[in-house]
């Protein structure tokens, strides 16, 4: 494979040659990238905007995570973000700081991940910069989205009794990352041996390329529900419940037995000796939606596909607590991903 250098191109052609394949889609941008400030419009809509910093070794390990999955995964957890919001994505920036082991082809790459992502939910790319670096690759990406005046939804806004309901299943990307974890030990200690994979895609899949939430959203602008809190669940179902809840004022009750959790994940936590419970509501990085609607919703909200209800909320006093399969109570502890410990 050719390796051109980035210095060939210096810093505003190496924008130029990464994004001229990036077209307009959305009616808010009137100007993207190319001059000094990218141009919105959102004169109909209230403006949401959200960002994230990944750092090399931090947040990403390229020894297994694909440079163009690396580019789609960074897009699309920003885009949950909006959609968390119960909002609609419509810009994004990318900035890098790139290392010399990086060449233009690895960048090709990560564009390539960005326009996939920019691609499937209708996100144009707006802008951004580039930078050297002496320590490897960091991406910063800035997305901007709208939401509908009355209808964005904060996480101070849950009330007693509301139902928890959470999208999709819980802990599959944090066994994805225990799998590939596991098999980098192994190949750092055998560059022969061959990783095993078998009958773990989809833990993989949610790991490597997850997707944001864009269908529940419109399933429940479809039914007429606006939910009185929500979030997406990057840190773990415990860290967001107890955001909700103290922004809220409130405590909770969720139901071990009610967690969505996938039979690759059991099988994988069984492999690995490892409580699949605690990896559901601690484990992070699965990108589904975490929310909570007034009981009057029940009716719709029982019936519609990929919705799980898991707890109600209490008052405060209360407190945080999961209630195991025997009826136990056991305090809610925030376990999760914490890149500063």
């Amino acid at each position: 494979m050719s390796r051109t250098e980035i210095s060939k191109y210096g810093e505003f052609g190496l924008i130029k040659h990464l994004t001229e394949n990036f077209p307009i889609k959305n009616e808010s941008t009137l100007k993207g990238v190319g001059d000094d400030a990218a141009v919105l419009d959102y004169s109909k809509a209230k403006a949401l905007v959200t960002t994230d910093l990944l750092l090399e070794g931090v947040h990403f390990d390229l020894i297994y995570v694909p440079i163009r999955h690396l580019g789609y995964k960074a897009a699309v957890v920003n885009f949950s973000d909006i959609y968390a919001m119960n909002g609609q994505p419509k810009q994004m920036t990318v900035s890098l700081g790139v290392s010399k082991r990086f060449s233009v082809e690895d960048l090709e790459e990560l564009y390539a991940g960005f326009k996939l992502a920019c691609d499937n939910y209708g996100v144009d790319l707006i802008g951004g910069d580039t930078s050297a670096s002496l320590t490897g690759l960091t991406i910063s990406i800035t997305c901007i989205g709208e939401g509908e005046e009355g209808k964005i939804v904060y996480r101070n806004g849950a009330k007693p009794n509301d139902l928890i309901c959470v999208s999709g299943d819980l802990g599959s990307a944090y066994m994805g990352l225990q799998l590939l974890e596991r098999e980098k030990i192994v190949f750092t200690t055998n560059s022969e041996a061959q990783p095993d994979f078998e009958g773990k895609d989809y833990i993989l899949q949610r790991q490597l390329k997850p997707e944001a939430r864009k269908d529940i959203v419109a399933a429940l602008a479809e039914k007429g529900i606006v939910p009185t809190a929500m979030m997406d669940i990057s840190d773990g179902l415990s860290s967001e419940l107890m955001h909700i809840c103290s922004q809220s004022n409130t405590g909770c009750r969720v139901y071990e037995d009610k967690i969505p959790i996938s039979y690759q994940a059991v099988v994988m936590a069984e492999e690995l000796n490892m409580n699949i419970v605690t990896c559901a509501l601690n484990g992070g990085e699965d990108y589904e939606l975490l929310f909570t609607v007034s009981m009057e919703d029940y009716d719709k909200i029982v019936t519609m596909e990929g919705i799980g209800i898991v707890g109600h909320m209490t008052k405060s006093e209360l407190g945080l607590n999961l209630v195991g399969r025997e009826g136990e109570e056991i305090q809610l502890q925030a376990q999760g991903w914490n890149s500063l410990k």
